[in-house]
């Protein structure tokens, strides 16, 4: 099979390709100038290539090019596409140095196909579940594998630190400290005492059946000292410092900026990371403590405005309730919260690819991998406890 076109846009730019037989295959030997003036005359001249048999092999083989816009990349990658939804084993060729970048970038924006319809038998619809469950199985382990290498070169960078303290950037750890931990002041303040508010409330007009409101200050003080208080902390801050190093770190990767830290030799985990990580493993046991003062602060004012517990009975209560290790208990959690925020947050960062979209997805992410984590933490830690009898 021969078929030769050849295109003659405006400004005289040439564009066409040769169409041949070559062995067991056809080649489509692109020539000239694939640019946007040309576009229309090749968009007709492509339109041919669908009496293209099922099951051919077609190479469109791209050494004759001598210019290539957006437009033209667009035309190539569409019709490999179109060929190869039609049964026709399409590859592109002999792409020129030059010319990879734009090919890929044009791929990177193709709209995804549409999924294919589902399977009418139960059988089929058994298989087609299972296989989705293996995809997302083996699409899981392949992030948890990712996230622990990225743990192990954080870990590497703060050893390496670690041995050179002057390379640590102090002023870097302070900031993240002040956004991080006295940022977050107001917010965790205000609905550490509103869950206060509302454990109390709840936990009193339950127990009251019972004529056992007094041991509403036993369950507002082992479930915000043990629980709640680290765990909503830990949310809040997933929520407000997570995504936001998600957004940071992802603007800085669309910029440019980490590949021109790595071009000028700088390590951008020693200078993005380790300051992040740091800082809020420093910050978030301090604002779980916070956390579980104001909640029992707005616990206290309900039960007075409610029970008519005084605030020194409160007290009283509040010490026969709580535990050597009450408070421990929940603390010793939040330095484990805080590394999985910020490692989650930093990583989904620099994964984000050159599109403003690409910064948003990947700040959802990250949010909501940390949340998981967190409570995955949490009950590990559960079970821990409770083998050891805390």
């Amino acid at each position: 099979m021969a078929l030769r076109v050849d295109c003659f846009a405006m400004q005289s730019a040439e564009a066409g390709f040769d169409l041949r037989t070559e062995g067991d295959a056809l080649v489509l030997h692109a020539a000239g100038r694939w640019l946007i003036a040309s576009a229309a005359a090749l968009d007709r001249a492509l339109g041919r290539l669908a009496e293209i048999a099922p099951g051919t092999r077609l190479r469109i083989d791209l050494a004759g090019l001598e210019r290539l816009d957006t437009v033209g990349a667009w035309l190539l990658l569409r019709t490999a596409r179109t060929l190869e939804a039609q049964g026709v084993v399409a590859s592109i060729e002999n792409v020129a140095p030059d010319f990879a970048p734009l090919l890929d970038q044009v791929a990177k924006g193709e709209v995804a196909p549409l999924p294919a319809p589902p399977p009418e038998g139960v059988l089929e619809r058994l298989a087609a579940i299972l296989s989705a469950i293996g995809e997302r199985t083996f699409a899981a382990g392949a992030e948890i594998r990712e996230l622990v290498g990225f743990f192990g070169l954080v870990m590497v960078t703060a050893l390496r630190t670690f041995r050179h303290p002057s390379r640590f950037r102090s002023a870097a750890l302070v900031t993240q400290m002040d956004r991080n931990g006295v940022g977050a002041l107001p917010i965790v303040g205000l609905l550490s005492f509103l869950i206060g508010v509302v454990i109390a409330f709840q936990g009193a007009d339950q127990l009251r059946r019972f004529g056992a409101e007094i041991f509403t200050v036993n369950l507002l003080a082992v479930g915000i000292l043990r629980e709640l208080g680290v765990l909503i902390t830990a949310i809040i801050v997933a929520g407000r410092s997570g995504s936001a190093f998600t957004a940071e770190i992802g603007a800085m990767e669309v910029n440019e900026e980490i590949d021109a830290m790595r071009t000028l030799g700088l390590d951008p985990v020693e200078l993005l990371v380790l300051p992040r990580l740091v800082g809020l493993v420093l910050v978030l046991p301090l604002l779980a403590a916070y956390a579980d003062f104001m909640a029992l602060v707005g616990g206290a004012l309900m039960s007075w405005g409610s029970l008519g517990v005084t605030p020194p009975f409160f007290v009283r209560q509040l010490h026969q309730a709580v535990g050597e290790w009450t408070f421990w208990v929940g603390i010793l959690k939040a330095p484990f919260f805080a590394a999985t925020i910020a490692l989650v947050g930093c990583r989904a960062g620099f994964h984000v690819s050159r599109s403003a979209e690409s910064v948003g997805r990947l700040t959802t992410l990250s949010v909501v991998r940390s949340i998981f984590l967190v409570i995955i933490i949490d009950a590990l830690f559960s079970v821990l406890y409770s083998r050891l009898g805390i």
